[in-house]
């Protein structure tokens, strides 16, 4: 696959895992991600999450409390190398959790690997911004 065709298929893989953000629905939060013990996961303000299983109960907790999820995503940039690539950007979001409405910055990187012709998320950060 060319470069410019890996790079249009990155970006459908992170709007793709943002979609699911928005969704709130656990199973397919899981369909963007690589499910094994490599796979890594930092939301703000959480510890380091390792292996599936643990990210999967995060998405869980998250999506149960929270009645609405809404990014513009701004600044994406994709970088690629072989079957790697990393997208960071600026997670402009606005939620509403346990009735009350926020909006907040998150800068965050998302680390995709292609397996079988599929870029999974392997690895996602975000980090508050003042």
């Amino acid at each position: 696959m060319p470069e410019n065709q890996d790079i249009e298929a990155v970006q459908a893989a992170n709007l793709g895992f943002y979609r699911a953000f928005e969704s709130l629905d656990v199973d397919r939060m899981a369909e963007v991600w690589a499910q094994d013990a490599s796979v890594k996961c930092i939301h703000p303000g959480w510890p380091l999450l390792r292996g599936w299983d643990s990210i999967f109960g995060s998405w869980g907790r998250i999506f149960d409390n929270t009645t609405m999820m809404q990014f513009i995503i701004t600044e994406a940039e994709v970088s690629l190398e072989g079957d790697w690539a990393w997208v960071t950007c600026t997670e402009n979001l606005t939620s509403v959790v346990d009735g009350s409405v926020s909006q907040g910055v998150v800068q965050a990187t998302n680390i995709y690997r292609k397996q079988e012709g599929r870029w999974l998320l392997v690895h996602h950060q975000g980090s508050p911004s003042m």
